[in-house]
C-alpha cells in the first residue's frame, strides 16, 4: 500500500474520521504529490513545502489552510510510523482566515416560518412543520436532521422522555433535549408519515422519500425551506437549513446559555468553533443598546 493509503486507513480505523474528512484529506495529499511529481515524499524538506504553497494562491485562504491541515497530518503520521525523523511541516504556517460570522434569523423571523409552516396544510405542512420545530428545538445539522430513524423518535415518544441520542459529526454521540412543542409536531407529523412510503413500504427513516438514500435529502429540504420563506415573506436567499441552525445557537447565548452547553448541544468538537456565534450575539446587544439606551445617539434622533 502507498503511504496515502495508509495515513487514510489508519485514520479511518483509529480517528473515526468521518467520509467527507477522508475525501478532503486524500483530495489534498493528491494536489500534493502531484506537485512533487517523482519526488518521494518521504524526501521532503520543508523548502519544498513552501514552494508548494506559493502554487496555492489562487485558492482561497480557507482552502490552503485546510491543505496545511492535511499535510501536518500527513507527515504526522508518517514520523509515528518511523518513515521520517524529522517533521517538514513544523515551520509551515497557514495563511489567516478571518472567519465570517454565520448569518442568522431574529426570534421574530423563526416565529413567523413556525407560524407558517403550520398553515402549509396537508401532509406536507405537517411534515416541514415537524422539521423545522426539530431543527430550531435542537440545531441539529441538516444531515443528522433528516437522517433520524424513526425507533430512535418512537422511543422518545412512547417513555415521554425529550431527549434524543443521536450519531453526529466523526461518529461521536451526543443528547439533544426536544421541546414540547417539537413532540407535539412529530406527534402530528407521525399521523400521516405512511403517505411519504414509497409504494407503501415500511422504511427506517422518520423522513422516508423516493430519493435514492431512502430518506428527505438535503437538497429538497432546502428547497422546502425557500418555498416556506416566500410564504413567510422572507428572503429565500438568506435562509438555509444552516440558518436555523445558527439562529438556535445565537438565540441561546442571547438569552445566557452557557457556551460550554451549546457547544455539547451543537456537537462541536473546538469550544472555538462555538464562540464565534457570541460575537454574533454581542453585535446584537450592541445595536440593542444603541437604540433603546436613553443616551444613544440613534434613540436621540428619534424624538
Amino acid at each position: 500500500m502507498s503511504y496515502l493509503e495508509n495515513f487514510l486507513e489508519m485514520m479511518a480505523a483509529e480517528r473515526g474520521a468521518a467520509r467527507a474528512t477522508l475525501s478532503a484529506y486524500e483530495t489534498d495529499i493528491k494536489d500534493f504529490l502531484k506537485f512533487l511529481k517523482d519526488m518521494d515524499p518521504i524526501k521532503v524538506i520543508s523548502s519544498d513545502l513552501q514552494h508548494y504553497l506559493i502554487t496555492q494562491s489562487q485558492y482561497s485562504a480557507t482552502t490552503v489552510a485546510r491543505r496545511v491541515s492535511s499535510l501536518r497530518q500527513f507527515y504526522k503520521f508518517l514520523m509515528n510510523e518511523g518513515e521520517i525523523t524529522e517533521n517538514p511541516t513544523i515551520l509551515l504556517e497557514a495563511p489567516r482566515n478571518h472567519r465570517k460570522l454565520p448569518s442568522t434569523l431574529d426570534e421574530e423571523d423563526v416565529e413567523l416560518l413556525l407560524k407558517e409552516s403550520k398553515m402549509w396544510g396537508g401532509a406536507e405542512g405537517m411534515r416541514i412543520s415537524a422539521l423545522l420545530e426539530v431543527l430550531y428545538a435542537t440545531g441539529f445539522r441538516v444531515s443528522e436532521l433528516v437522517s433520524l430513524r424513526l425507533n430512535t423518535v418512537m422511543e422518545v415518544l412512547k417513555n415521554d422522555k425529550p431527549f434524543l441520542m443521536i450519531q453526529g459529526k466523526g461518529n461521536k454521540d451526543r443528547i439533544v433535549p426536544l421541546t414540547p412543542t417539537a413532540i407535539d409536531a412529530l406527534r402530528t407529523y407521525l399521523t400521516v408519515r405512511t403517505s411519504f412510503l414509497t409504494k407503501k413500504k415500511e422504511s427506517p427513516w422518520l423522513f422516508p422519500s423516493s430519493s435514492q438514500v431512502g430518506h428527505l435529502t438535503r437538497q429538497r429540504f432546502g428547497q422546502l425551506l425557500k418555498e416556506l420563506s416566500l410564504k413567510a415573506g422572507l428572503n429565500p436567499a438568506l435562509l438555509s437549513p444552516h440558518t436555523i441552525r445558527h439562529a438556535f445557537a445565537t438565540h441561546l447565548l442571547r438569552h445566557g446559555a452557557n457556551l460550554m452547553v451549546v457547544q455539547k448541544l451543537l456537537g462541536h468538537s473546538d469550544i472555538s468553533t462555538t464562540q464565534i456565534y457570541t460575537h454574533v450575539a454581542q453585535d446584537d446587544l450592541a445595536q440593542m443598546v444603541e437604540t433603546y439606551h436613553p443616551l444613544s445617539k440613534n434613540r436621540s434622533k428619534k424624538r
